[in-house]
């Protein structure tokens, strides 16, 4: 689907016109524009610091903000790379640990723009070839790179030699590129695996696991899975971490959701089944508060949209889309009254999201998305009633909210469905990541 993305920027605004121009618009898998467009630029992505690359269908960005925060808590100066933005476009690309700046973004985007005639990149290649340019310019001890969609075909899987690769919880999603089969979306994550490169991953079902050792083995990397080579598990308030060179007792995220506390430990895993950057275990420990990632069971500040709702009522945000993060959420919340806000593109699976919450007190307010394909906020309601939720469609998420503020009560509002839409809620709410 096309980003639509915006600058209030003029001169970065600019350059994101021209390429809506040139791209065709839509996601377009595989490795030669990209390729072609580092060629023209001189390869920038051979001249990374040590580069963590993490893949996965749900928690790549969590994991990332694990890595980030560990790296940091050790003195590192570190790059990351990852997608989609939530209200800035420069959210994408963050220099040795400050989101880049305008001037230089323009800067970056007319520099590739110029040089990609006759390749038709897709936004997503251009932004990725921005995002090496810059890095590789600016000094910093290490790089997190997110994957964009799948892995074997994504335009990150240019890097050469990563120091370490993830890959975090799978499930079904972008089915039209990846496959309708979980077998295949594991063997399509695993397509960032290289020769000697530990390939660290979470825990999966056999018929999962099986691509993703096969396609290791073909690549001559070592595939390390939770259970394996490195375990962890919660106990109590803690998270119990293991490996070969030991054991760690650390507290739980500061992220909520039970999920977080297996995100932090795949980056965890992956930081000591590397041997490039030196990583204390006070870092690690640093890691578990210190990571912030915006839009994932964030819990609102007060602001103009949290207004809207009576005293009292917690607001929370979470960008999930698909089946297998909705069950996370519907876990976060269980035995809670709830009333969701929900907005979700037209490419999305409603029917599984939906049943995520089925046996729990929800009622649902669908909306659109702003600026992209959705599902209708009425056959989304109907879908839900049919489904055996109360709903009720709306026009946009303060309209919900003040539907839901007339009504009363003080159980939870979760608004979901969408980093688009997540997006668009952390501009109306006053929370622009930083």
């Amino acid at each position: 689907m096309p980003d639509f993305a915006t600058s209030d920027d003029p001169r970065v605004q600019a350059q994101l016109n021209r390429l809506t121009l040139l791209s065709p618009g839509a996601d377009v898998l595989g490795l030669e524009r990209i390729s072609a467009l580092l060629s023209r630029l001189g390869n920038p992505e051979r001249s990374l610091p040590p580069v963590f690359h993490v893949a996965g269908t749900n928690g790549k960005g969590s994991t990332c903000a694990f890595l980030r925060a560990a790296m940091e808590a050790a003195g590192l100066k570190v790059h990351v790379f990852t997608s989609p933005h939530l209200v800035r476009f420069n959210e994408r690309i963050r220099l040795a640990g400050t989101l880049i700046e305008d001037a230089d973004l323009a800067d970056l985007l007319d520099e590739v723009l110029s040089v990609a005639e006759g390749i038709a990149p897709s936004f997503f290649e251009v932004t990725t070839a921005a995002a090496f340019l810059a890095f590789s310019r600016t000094p910093a001890d290490a790089c997190i790179v997110e994957v964009g969609l799948g892995g074997r075909l994504d335009a990150t899987n240019v890097l050469p030699a990563p120091t370490a690769c993830g890959i975090t919880q799978l499930g079904l999603d972008h089915q039209a590129f990846l496959g309708d089969r979980i077998e295949q979306v594991a063997a399509e994550k695993a397509g960032i695996a290289k020769v000697g490169v530990p390939l660290v991953t979470q825990l999966y079902s056999p018929h999962v696991a099986e691509p993703i050792r096969e396609v290791a083995a073909k690549a001559g990397a070592a595939w390390l899975q939770r259970g394996g080579a490195w375990d962890a598990e919660v106990r109590g308030e803690r998270l119990a971490y293991r490996d070969e060179w030991g054991a760690l007792d650390l507290p739980l995220p500061h992220l909520a959701g039970t999920h977080q506390a297996m995100n932090a430990a795949l980056a965890i895993a992956m930081v000591r089944h590397q041997d490039r950057l030196a990583i204390p275990p006070e870092a690690l420990e640093a890691a578990m508060s210190g990571a912030q990632w915006p839009a994932r069971l964030q819990r609102l500040s007060p602001g103009p949209l949290h207004e809207l709702l009576p005293a009292g009522t917690e607001l929370w945000l979470d960008g999930g889309h698909n089946p297998a993060a909705a069950r996370v959420i519907a876990d976060h919340f269980q035995g809670q009254p709830l009333r969701i806000v929900l907005g979700l593109l037209a490419n999305k699976d409603a029917t599984g999201v939906l049943e995520a919450f089925e046996g729990q007190g929800v009622t649902f307010h669908t909306v659109p998305v702003p600026g992209h394909e959705y599902h209708a906020p009425e056959a989304l309601a109907a879908a839900a009633i049919e489904a055996g939720f109360g709903a009720s469609p709306a026009n946009d998420v303060a309209s919900a909210l003040a539907r839901i503020g007339l009504e009363g009560g003080t159980a939870p509002v979760l608004i979901m469905g969408s980093l688009y839409l997540a997006g668009t809620v952390l501009k109306a709410n006053d929370e622009v990541p930083a």
